[in-house]
């Protein structure tokens, strides 16, 4: 039996949960919001398992109190969440929509008032559908769209909320939705796509400014996925893959950002997109370094894609979690070490957890005993404590998901969360990975 502090993390460890807005929100044409690229993405055939969307979801924009007191009873501290760039700017740009602006004063009040920090992230993949209409992130114009609604969110909630993300993946959505046509706004071109990585890059820059600018005391950072790039096999080949899915995957945002230069294998192929003084209005301060973290990849060459290179198959008997990806704690220890050395910046987990297609019900008593999603938790929060005890600067912890909910293309057949949501009824009910996360968030000892 051990205590968060057995592990190596200290009593002002920051634990947490996540979500984003488009899966949990619901709410999706009400109260003046407007489509977002994933609301079109949802209504193009076959894209989205079971013909799903995001219209209901959680409906966490109704049922916000349930799931604030939720967190409040595991003794949360904190509360990752994005903001609909839609609800607040139905159009992208231009007229205000007050009732959005209101749900999240509502919501970041009711955090506050339940002792939980809000952390807010201004872009969680919503791309307003009006703005896709004009060009979306391969036009320029984007990064200064961003910058706008930026400063609007700033000035609203900037006096409550003092822990800003910009962007959430931004190599998750750049990847799949403009160079691979996986995910909205369903793009598969090279050129497109690196526009978007410079312009995303540039917005990225320009947000930093505004928080730091408007909000007194701001803790800005962004949010990457960063899983350790492997070859598929043991060829010269599948080598340089790999070290170009690292590029594309993990290096081409926080390097410009926090670094000033982009990675040298993809340098090249974006400089031409690069004006005087860009890449200064890209590298600005900031206060930390937001890690999703789940597993290792494993590429293989792909010369007729936009990046080159693409996952690969996984080496024969590699553990994998319900929803197909390795279970290597190891790769979580290696990953915070390594983003200590390289960016110097205090890391918080900002993503982390397990995905489950089946046996994730409840029983016959009415309990979820989700033993899988349990047993990676435990491993690798251990991992973090490994790498904390090693030297890694790792601050926090935001377990994904705080509730079962939209997974993007697998839909609702994918389960992530701590809680459990009945979709049919929307009721919440604690897993037994939620009870274990709440013993250990309270610095009891735990199994």
């Amino acid at each position: 039996m051990k205590t968060a502090r057995d592990l190596g993390l200290p009593a002002d460890f920051l634990w947490g949960a996540s979500t984003s807005s488009y899966q949990v929100e619901g709410a999706a044409a009400e109260d003046g919001r407007q489509p977002s690229i994933w609301d079109t993405f949802c209504r193009m055939k076959g894209r989205v398992d079971n013909g799903e969307s995001g219209d209901v979801a959680c409906d966490h924009y109704h049922r916000w109190p349930e799931d604030v007191a939720l967190m409040r009873g595991m003794g949360l501290k904190a509360y990752r969440f994005s903001i609909a760039w839609p609800r607040l700017l139905p159009k992208g740009r231009g007229a205000v929509n007050q009732a959005g602006l209101d749900f999240y004063d509502r919501l970041i009040d009711g955090l506050l008032e339940a002792g939980i920090e809000p952390w807010a992230c201004l872009y969680h993949w919503d791309l307003p559908q009006a703005l896709d209409d004009i060009g979306g992130w391969p036009e320029r114009d984007s990064a200064g769209w961003f910058a706008d609604y930026a400063v609007l969110a700033a000035r609203r909630y900037g006096d409550r909320v003092k822990h800003w993300a910009t962007f959430n993946e931004f190599s998750v959505f750049t990847l799949f939705g403009y160079a691979w046509g996986w995910g909205a706004p369903s793009i598969a071109d090279r050129a497109l796509y690196l526009r978007t990585v410079h312009h995303v890059n540039l917005a990225h820059g320009g947000a930093v400014d505004v928080l730091h600018d408007l909000v007194p005391g701001a803790k800005v950072g962004g949010i990457h996925s960063w899983q350790p790039c492997r070859p598929e096999s043991d060829t010269p080949e599948a080598g340089a893959a790999a070290a170009l899915f690292n590029e594309h995957w993990n290096l081409v945002f926080p390097d410009p950002q926090i670094l000033g230069h982009y990675p040298p294998l993809l340098a090249p192929a974006i400089e031409p997109y690069v004006q005087a003084g860009d890449m200064a209005r890209i590298c600005r301060p900031l206060e930390w370094f937001g890690v999703n973290h789940y597993a290792p990849v494993y590429a293989r060459p792909a010369p007729d894609l936009a990046s080159g290179s693409i996952f690969g198959i996984l080496p024969e008997g590699t553990p994998t979690s319900g929803v197909g990806w390795p279970v290597e704690p190891g790769a979580f220890t290696e990953t915070l070490l390594t983003l200590t050395e390289r960016y110097r910046l205090p890391v918080y987990v900002t993503e982390n957890g397990y995905g489950m297609k089946t046996g994730d019900d409840p029983g016959p008593d009415g309990e979820i005993d989700d033993r899988p999603r349990l047993d990676y938790l435990k491993a690798y929060i251990a991992a973090m404590g490994a790498a904390k005890n090693s030297g890694a600067d790792v601050r926090g912890y935001f377990v994904w998901s705080l509730l079962d909910n939209f997974e993007w293309g697998g839909g609702y057949g994918s389960r992530f969360g701590i809680v459990h949501v009945d979709f049919a009824s929307q009721k919440r009910t604690l897993k037994s990975s939620a009870k274990w996360y709440t013993a250990l968030v309270k610095g009891e000892a735990v199994g």
